[in-house]
């Protein structure tokens, strides 16, 4: 089991920053990658970054490339979502996820394993 714990979600004007953190605990040697995804109100969860362990390769999706950085710090098993110039849109409920497997896929939700609570990003306009 893994479990996952995030932080530094909260409200913020357009144009801001904020970074959360994701802690992992326990049998995090069996998580291949991490990943963040969001739900905003009515809407499906939808992919934002993820980053593997071993090579550190990241991934985005389009409506956040450029604007936020997924980063880790693997002595502390933790991995870090910096989002910069945040919009109304951006606006949702932020998920952690652990992926066990070793495959190339890292963008669908179905491909994790472990799931955080969540912490709220709210972008006030």
């Amino acid at each position: 089991q893994v479990q996952l714990v995030e932080s530094g979600g909260g409200l913020v004007q357009t144009g801001g920053s904020l970074r959360l953190s994701c802690a992992a605990s326990g049998r995090t040697f069996s998580s291949s990658a991490m990943g963040w995804f969001r739900q905003a109100p009515g809407k499906e969860r939808e992919f934002v970054a993820a980053i593997r362990w071993s090579t550190g390769s990241t991934y985005y999706s389009d409506s956040v490339r450029g604007r936020f950085t997924i980063s880790r710090a693997n002595a502390k098993n933790t991995v870090y979502l910096q989002m910069n110039n945040l919009k109304p849109e951006d606006t949702a409920v932020y998920y952690c996820a652990a992926k066990r497997s070793f495959t190339t896929t890292v963008r669908a939700a179905r491909e994790y394993d472990f799931w955080g609570q969540g912490t709220q990003v709210t972008v006030s306009s």
